[in-house]
């Protein structure tokens, strides 16, 4: 071959991997949200998880893919170990669909509806479709469709120039003799292992060596065990994204590892066992890419037939491997293996909110507690809340930025930017919670109290607040709109309150009725109380807004206008519960 002809090669080889990747991952994004939905239902049910495994895999074209988002899975608590292994015997089955597409490629004929089932014949005008919802379309899913439609032309674009580059090797003898090494089972269990785990995608591998077919050299006794070797091999990408996963994570990728070794093991010990009792004649004859497809597929299912009765021993084994699980911490939900899978991704982000918003809730109601009776085992207890907040913000905060600096739809665009917003605002809580506590320790410390005009209005206001607090977390952990509709009316009732307490507190200074000291202690009281109200009606309006512009309803809410007659009305009912005179 000349330099030219390793040109072609290499070239060929680089749109084929590149088209397969784009494919891939276009593909991977647009089925994030109904793959979500899917999980959502799946059960232990080994003949659910098995289908689920086929599809996801058939739709996205990577056992890989998706055998790293079922570790991401299982390390994030949505799916257990024993539903995960049959997802995995799945998702072998389910990648044998690439190297069908890939067989159109050998179809001959010079019949014109045998001639149009050829990709050179077909693929120019998905790539031109391909080529104007990408760029003349605006929206998100015409571009991923445009993505999958080049992805696929490149794909097979760079399968024919491999193809048709190393025809002419059927001629050269030194490639012949290195073929002739293959026909041994162990070395092409091996090639197919190392080339598999170098490109870590069965389906590329599988697809270069039914690239080579062209040249007429590849027999069926060689492109067996190598087929076999290309599973074992796949497996390292599961491995790789093991690493830093909790224990069960990493059960499912020796889960793989054992399946795909065993399959291979027990299949081609057989198979040679047969030979030489039968001498398969076949073996030394030529195989085409059709042939290559349909191996690839019977061994992929006669090995999950193999194991599938004994998934709960291959947990056991698993388990052996890999000992002594711990709990899921909270933020080991935050794997960015699903960054696969944006949609379930975001749900966990927002199973991590709900707890940041519940913790906040606990430390905001001890130091609710702690202004009349300071208790300093509550005030080390909101320290450490404030702590766990700004952790939560720094773990939440990386992760979305990580995921949006990916390829995401519109939706979870908007999602990243809501939960952005919220940990911000529940933060900013958890500051205030401590200094609502710092000025009770202050009291407590200087052994200063309250007059009892003052005391009372501090506690009409705490409840006040309170209410709000609890209409915002209602809003926030069960993503609902009626409370979000109660927090602005009552934010202005507080409002008013902070006003109506620093006017009386100056009327009890000029009758001697309470001290300057307390009166700074007073306003910073009510002034942290009347933020904290303002933190909650932030949240209220993004919730609101949010959910509007979903709908497409791009202007502000005119409820939240304090002229809007509803408003009024809800406003007049908190002010009478609650305003102080």
């Amino acid at each position: 071959m000349s330099i030219f002809g390793i040109l072609n090669l290499i070239g060929g080889l680089a749109l084929f991997l590149f088209g397969m990747n784009v494919m891939g991952n276009a593909l991977e994004k647009r089925a994030g949200g109904t793959l979500q939905r899917v999980l959502s239902e799946i059960t232990s049910s080994k003949w659910k998880g098995l289908l689920l495994g086929i599809a996801v895999t058939a739709v996205i074209q990577s056992s890989s893919a998706t055998t790293v988002m079922v570790i991401g899975f299982v390390n994030s608590g949505i799916m257990e170990l024993s539903q995960a292994i049959n997802v995995i015997m799945g998702a072998n089955i389910g990648t044998t669909v690439t190297s069908w597409l890939l067989s159109l490629t050998g179809i001959e004929g010079s019949n014109i509806f045998v001639q149009l089932l050829k990709p050179s014949s077909f693929t120019p005008l998905l790539a031109l479709i391909g080529i104007i919802y990408y760029m003349f379309l605006k929206s998100s899913k015409a571009k991923d469709i445009g993505q999958i439609l080049l992805g696929f032309s490149v794909l097979m674009f760079g399968m024919e120039t491999m193809s048709a580059t190393v025809a002419p090797l059927e001629k050269v003898p030194e490639f012949q003799n290195i073929l002739l090494m293959f026909s041994n089972p162990f070395l092409g269990v091996v090639a197919g292992a190392i080339l598999t785990a170098i490109i870590q995608s069965s389906s590329a591998s599988v697809g270069i060596l039914q690239a080579l077919c062209a040249t007429g050299k590849i027999t069926f006794g060689s492109a067996i065990p190598i087929i076999m070797g290309q599973n074992i091999g796949t497996c390292i990408t599961a491995l790789i994204s093991s690493i830093g996963a909790n224990k069960n994570a990493k059960r499912s990728a020796f889960v793989h590892l054992i399946f795909n070794i065993g399959g291979t093991l027990i299949w081609l010990s057989l198979f040679e066992i047969i030979n030489l009792f039968v001498n398969f004649s076949f073996l030394d004859d030529t195989i085409d890419v059709m042939g290559i497809a349909v191996i690839h597929t019977t061994f992929n299912v006669l090995c999950t037939i193999t194991f599938l009765p004994f998934t709960k021993q291959l947990e056991k084994i698993s388990c052996l491997i890999v000992r002594d699980d711990k709990k899921i911490q909270k933020f080991e939900i935050l794997d960015t293996r699903l960054y696969a899978t944006p949609a379930v991704a975001l749900e966990n982000v927002n199973r991590v909110i709900i707890e940041m918003t519940l913790d906040t809730e606990k430390s905001l109601k001890l130091a609710f507690e702690n202004i009349f009776k300071y208790n300093p085992k509550n005030h080390e207890e909101i320290k450490n809340y404030e702590k766990k907040a700004d952790k939560y913000e720094d773990e939440i905060g990386k992760y979305l930025l990580g995921l949006s600096s990916l390829s995401i739809t519109d939706k979870d665009s908007t999602d990243i930017s809501k939960y952005l917003h919220f940990i911000g605002e529940l933060e900013r809580l958890s500051d205030h919670a401590l200094s609502l506590s710092n000025s009770a320790e202050e009291i407590a410390k200087k052994k200063l109290a309250f007059s009892d005009t003052a005391k009372s209005e501090i506690e009409t206001m705490i409840n006040a607040v309170t209410e709000i607090l609890d209409l915002t977390v209602e809003t926030i952990t069960k993503d609902d709109l009626a409370p979000a509709f109660e927090i602005s009316p009552l934010e202005e009732v507080i409002d008013n309150m902070k006003k109506q307490m620093q006017k009386n507190h100056i009327k009890r200074l000029q009758n001697n009725g309470c001290t300057i000291e307390m009166g700074f202690i007073l306003s910073d009281i009510t002034t942290v109380l009347e933020r904290i109200s303002d933190h909650c009606n932030n949240l209220a309006i993004y919730v609101i807004d949010l959910q509007r512009e979903s709908l497409g309803f791009h202007e502000k809410s005119k409820y939240l206008r304090k002229t809007n007659p509803i408003f009024q009305k809800k406003y007049q009912s908190y002010y009478e519960k609650y305003m102080v005179v």
